[in-house]
């Protein structure tokens, strides 16, 4: 019975210590993406964006991105003290005129999702509209986006039934430098948190 409690007692320390531990990821996570943005009391911004030149995009005929920006921002919900994050997506193609952008969710990283140096964010579109994953690389100066499918829509025109950007061959997986916030202020339409990013 003693070794029983014991047993027990032990278990709990261990999952104590690996929820501290992820907690500590979480955090070392989020300071390494948002660097000088990070606002603990407030929302955090980072920002990624490639323009792909005539070269690039000559030695990938089959890539229909030519500009893809991405803002991953995060913020304390009163619900939950974990930083809860979401992300903007705003793409230019080859073929096709016009701005597209697409949002969601990507919650908070389980335990599986981090390690001490690495750590990945599932990301998706409400009503099945698929979704991204990311993850910093090279040194935390860029973001890799990866894509199997997902629903965008003409910024001008969010009422429409969109379309579906399909991870292609060349279209699968993205490397987006950081870049400044201004980089990434069309990818929001909000007044107050357009001004609240120009404080950043």
């Amino acid at each position: 019975m003693r070794y029983g409690f014991a047993a027990g007692l032990a278990t709990l320390a261990l999952l104590a210590a690996g929820a501290a531990r992820a907690e500590d990821d979480a955090g070392q996570y989020a300071r390494r993406l948002f660097a000088q943005n990070l606002a603990p009391q407030a929302k955090s911004y980072a920002c990624f964006v490639r323009r792909y030149d005539a070269a690039h995009m000559a030695q990938h005929p089959k890539q229909k991105v030519t500009v893809m920006k991405l803002l991953i921002t995060a913020e304390t919900a009163p619900e939950d003290k974990a930083l809860n994050y979401s992300f903007r997506l705003g793409v230019n193609f080859r073929d096709r005129r016009g701005n597209f952008d697409s949002s969601g969710d990507c919650g908070h990283p389980s335990a599986f999702e981090m390690s001490a140096d690495k750590m990945h964010l599932g990301c998706g579109v409400d009503c099945d509209g698929g979704g991204i994953s990311v993850e910093l690389a090279h040194g935390d100066k860029a973001m890799l986006v990866r894509l199997e499918s997902i629903r965008i829509w003409q910024n001008n025109k969010p009422a429409d039934e969109g379309l579906n950007l399909e991870g292609g061959a060349d279209d699968r997986i993205f490397r987006l430098d950081r870049a400044s916030l201004e980089d990434c202020r069309s990818l929001i339409t909000d007044r107050k948190e357009l001004a609240a990013m120009r404080r950043k």
